[in-house]
């Protein structure tokens, strides 16, 4: 296998020029997105660059509290920020977010270190512990706060048709059971298109950076299909959670649907 190349902090200057396309983009169609895309870009280096340095860190320590402690600061921004897209709000939100995330990540993300174990020097290897919830976690926020999103905006455009059922003697699950089942397929529709063109149009960035690194082709292969799957089932889990438990919140003890409670994120104190 050939060597992986060095990039080196003038080839990644280059590469940051590509920047450049957007910003065009954004004047050209007056989208005002120039600062943002700035500011984006300043971000991912600063944020890559610490990660490299947190990580060769923790690998040299290779101590389970500090792997574990970076996994909990991992998951708890992601479910933090899987409740700051939507545009509607309720009080809450966050704390389902939160379990929906947790829950979902470190279960599935379990799962596959144990399938590991054999291999694993321990179970906190840090090298694929903190990796693979990475990936898994980037999925399930996508995916629960896409979901999150469609059920709260669909709740609200339907609330006559919510509150006349409630009305009329139907439950919370069965008041909600249309806006619960598109806001679950639209949270999941991402991750299963991927898994539909993934080898045919797209290379993921795992098995991408793993073969440019000179792994065997046929073993990227593998860990690639283990960690769609295991991003597939997260998502899935992750999506069914959050609905569920937005759904509860937003019904009151006796299934009168909350309309009040549901806040636009401008009109928000």
């Amino acid at each position: 296998m050939i060597a992986a190349i060095e990039i080196t902090t003038w080839q990644i200057a280059l590469a940051a020029l590509l920047i450049l396309i957007n910003g065009i983009v954004s004047f050209r169609f007056r989208l005002g997105m120039e600062r943002t895309l700035v500011f984006a870009a300043i971000r991912t280096v600063v944020q890559l660059w610490l990660l490299g340095l947190i990580l060769t860190w923790v690998f040299e320590l290779k101590s389970w509290w500090l792997v574990l402690s970076i996994a909990a600061v991992m998951t708890t921004i992601a479910g933090w920020t899987a409740a700051s897209r939507p545009k509607y709000r309720f009080p809450g939100m966050r704390r389902l977010t939160l379990a929906a995330v947790w829950a979902s990540s470190w279960l599935l993300t379990g799962y596959v270190i144990c399938l590991l174990m054999a291999d694993l020097r321990s179970w906190y290897d840090p090298q694929y512990l903190i990796p693979l919830l990475g990936m898994v976690l980037g999925n399930t926020l996508n995916g629960i706060s896409v979901a999150l999103s469609s059920l709260v905006e669909s709740m609200s455009r339907r609330r006559v048709e919510v509150e006349t059922l409630t009305a009329l003697g139907a439950t919370r699950m069965e008041a909600s059971a249309d806006a619960m089942r598109d806001a679950i397929r639209t949270g999941m529709i991402p991750i299963i298109n991927s898994m539909m063109v993934v080898g045919l149009v797209s290379m993921p960035g795992m098995m991408t950076g793993q073969v440019i690194a000179g792994m065997d082709p046929a073993q990227a292969i593998r860990y690639q299909i283990v960690i769609m799957f295991i991003i597939a089932a997260a998502t899935a889990a992750g999506t069914v959670s959050v609905v569920y438990l937005a759904t509860w919140k937003l019904f009151g003890p006796d299934h009168r649907f909350r309309y009040e409670v549901l806040l636009e994120r401008e009109k928000q104190t």
